[in-house]
């Protein structure tokens, strides 16, 4: 699926309809470059998650936990370089598939550690406008895709 986001507003809401979908135990990792709007969407999937707190970017702390529907683990790979410093975090150990709800910024430097997982790839192509293009990897997240997809179908009708 690729959706063309004119706004932070329209990433945002994507964002949202996606949030509310999410289960525990589900990975989502954000792809693009810096200033493609992967925090803003982290910040509509935790409204989606009912997060009442502001989202921010992790890129100095690495992960950020919030509560909502169920616990939001917003994580930024940006400044890790090699696969031992992600092993060292624990972050497969401690916050994908779990509980809660894993959302990776730079999230590419763990695909092969993830057969299963959600891709969002940002990509900005004009004044505050983008593409995201949705790249399910399992089931469940081709399922997943195709309800946000219905979602947004049906709010444009």
């Amino acid at each position: 699926m690729e959706i063309y986001l004119e706004s932070e507003e329209s990433t945002r809401h994507l964002g949202r309809v996606l949030g509310e979908l999410l289960k525990p135990g589900d990975v989502v990792l954000l792809c693009g470059s810096l200033g493609a709007g992967k925090t803003t969407l982290a910040q509509g999937l935790g409204i989606g998650l009912g997060v009442k707190e502001r989202i921010t970017s992790p890129t100095f702390t690495l992960i950020q936990e919030y509560k909502g529907r169920y616990p939001l683990y917003h994580i930024d790979l940006y400044r890790l370089e090699t696969l031992e410093d992600i092993q060292e975090l624990g972050l497969l150990e401690d916050y994908l598939g779990r509980s809660g709800i894993a959302v990776v910024e730079w999230g590419e430097k763990l695909r092969k550690f993830l057969p299963e997982r959600l891709e969002i790839h940002l990509e900005t192509v004009s004044q505050g406008g983008r593409w995201a293009r949705f790249k399910p990897y399992g089931q469940r997240y081709q399922d997943l895709v195709a309800e946000v997809n219905r979602l947004l179908l049906s709010t444009k009708s």
